[in-house]
């Protein structure tokens, strides 16, 4: 089974982010760079589910950006892939979920893989809608939300979540397009070894130019600013206990950490 993995460099959480002049977009001098949390999880993914099959087949990572997000590359090889496919791409920043869908459909058709894996969304504007895009570009099945892929006879089972603690088992055939959540593995780390096997295994580059000509963006970001930041006390009435109870819905549904 050929698996491909759609990872992409987004900006590191503890990086202190500031707009730049033109309020379009945030001053990237300033900033660490990570692989993208929901793709390290597709990842993941794909590195078991080539384990289970008993090694055999190929994990092929692919992303489309600057020559910077070859550290990302470099990760994704050092923990297991196999080789990499490297859209070289300046202006990410400026290409909607489309145009960015557009550059990946294409890289992908050259390689006619078994399974298309992503991140559900990118953590730096997530969108949650370049997997799904793609799918529909390349006239593939596909399934959101995944926490879990199984091999069978005919395809794949997949594991879905849904809203409320409610889950959704279903079949696909392949090749399929998958969005993969967060938390429904435990990634891993690199080894020292995977570290020196990652220096001899390939990375294609290719120019975003000679995969797709028009690149011009559906929906333009026209502003971004940071969250505004607002602190307020509520008081919950009643006895201990009816405060306790109030206190604990608030943190479930409001807050969403229960």
């Amino acid at each position: 089974m050929k698996i491909i993995v759609a990872i992409k460099q987004v900006p590191d959480r503890e990086s202190q982010v500031r707009i730049d002049d033109s309020g379009k977009w945030i001053v990237e001098s300033d900033l660490q760079y990570a692989m993208n949390e929901p793709d390290a999880h597709a990842l993941e993914e794909a590195l078991q589910l080539k384990e289970k099959s008993g090694g055999g087949g190929e994990v092929v990572v692919l992303t489309a950006g600057p020559e910077s997000a070859g550290t990302v590359i470099r990760e994704a090889l050092a923990k297991g892939a196999d080789r990499a496919i490297h859209v070289l791409c300046d202006d990410l920043a400026t290409r909607d979920a489309l145009s960015v869908a557009r550059l990946l459909a294409a890289a992908v058709k050259e390689e006619s893989p078994d399974l298309l894996l992503a991140g559900l969304q990118s953590e730096d504007l997530g969108y949650g809608q370049t997997g799904v895009i793609v799918a529909e570009l390349l006239g593939l099945p596909h399934a959101t939300l995944i926490l879990n892929v199984e091999k069978t006879d005919t395809g794949v089972r997949v594991k879905r979540e849904l809203e409320e603690g409610w889950f959704q088992s279903i079949e696909l055939p392949t090749p399929a397009v998958l969005t993969i959540q967060s938390g429904g593995n435990k990634i891993r780390y690199a080894t020292l070894m995977g570290i020196k096997r990652a220096k001899t295994k390939e990375v294609r580059q290719i120019a975003s130019s000679s995969l797709v000509s028009d690149s011009a963006a559906v929906v333009v970001l026209d502003k971004i600013s940071l969250p505004t930041k607002k602190k307020s006390t509520q008081m919950l009435a009643g006895t201990p206990k009816e405060a306790v109870a109030a206190l604990v819905e608030k943190l479930r549904l409001e807050v969403h950490v229960l």
